[in-house]
C-alpha cells in the first residue's frame, strides 16, 4: 500500500515536470512568422524574396546591451520571457538585390497569456504594417481589428520614445493589454535599432 502511494507521488511529480518543461522552453523562444512566404508577399507585394537572420542581445552586447534596452524601454526585461539569449528573427525584404523593408516580431506578456506582435518597417524604421500573430484576450477581436492596428502605421521609434502615440485603447476592460501592446511595439523598435540597424552600420564601415 505504501509502495503504491510512493509510486503515485513519483508519477504526479513527473506529470508536473512535463507540464512545466514546455512553459520554460517557450519562454526562451523568439517570435518567428508562421508563414513567412505568405506574409512577405501580403505586406510587400513587389518583393522578389527575403533573407532571414537571427540575433540575440547576448551575442550583440550582453548585459551592457540589455541595460541599454531597459533604459530606452523605461522598464526591466522579464527574467523568464525576455532573457538576453532569446533569438529575434529579422526578415530583410528584397527587391532584386535591394533591401526595401523588414518584418520583425516580439513576444510580449499579456494579461491572459503571451502576445506575438509583428511589425513591418521601411528602411527608415517607420511602421508600415502591424498585426497580432497571437493574442489571448476576451476582447481580442477589438485589438486585431485594423481600425486599431492601423493607428500605429507611420510611427517610428522616436514617437514611442517621446510617447507621441495617439492610438486609443479599443477595449472596454483590457487596458493592461493595450499598455502591453504599446510596450511590445516600443521594445520591438528599440531592438531593431540596437540589434539590426547597428549591425548594418558596422557592415557598411
Amino acid at each position: 500500500m505504501r509502495a503504491n502511494f510512493k509510486l503515485k507521488i513519483v508519477i504526479l511529480f513527473q506529470a508536473l515536470a512535463l507540464c512545466l518543461v514546455p512553459s520554460i522552453a517557450l519562454a526562451a523562444v523568439g517570435c518567428t512568422l508562421n508563414d513567412p512566404d505568405r506574409d512577405v508577399k501580403r505586406i510587400f507585394p513587389d518583393s522578389t524574396g527575403y533573407k532571414t537572420t537571427f540575433v540575440t542581445i547576448k551575442e550583440k552586447g550582453g548585459e551592457a546591451l540589455k541595460e541599454e534596452v531597459e533604459d530606452k524601454l523605461g522598464d526591466k526585461l522579464d527574467n523568464i520571457y525576455e532573457t538576453i539569449d532569446v533569438p529575434f528573427a529579422y526578415y530583410d525584404i528584397l527587391k532584386g538585390r535591394e533591401i526595401i523593408g523588414r518584418i520583425h516580431g516580439v513576444n510580449q506578456k499579456g494579461t491572459y497569456g503571451g502576445m506575438q506582435l509583428i511589425v513591418a518597417t521601411d528602411m527608415g524604421g517607420r511602421i508600415i504594417a502591424f498585426y497580432y500573430q497571437k493574442i489571448s484576450s476576451p476582447e481580442a477581436s477589438k485589438f486585431i481589428d485594423k481600425n486599431f492596428t492601423d493607428q500605429f502605421i507611420g510611427l517610428t521609434l522616436n514617437d514611442f520614445m517621446k510617447d507621441n502615440i495617439d492610438a486609443k485603447d479599443p477595449s472596454k476592460d483590457s487596458s493592461k493589454d493595450f499598455q502591453a501592446t504599446k510596450r511590445g511595439l516600443k521594445k520591438n523598435l528599440i531592438l531593431l535599432d540596437l540589434l539590426k540597424d547597428n549591425e548594418e552600420a558596422i557592415v557598411k564601415k
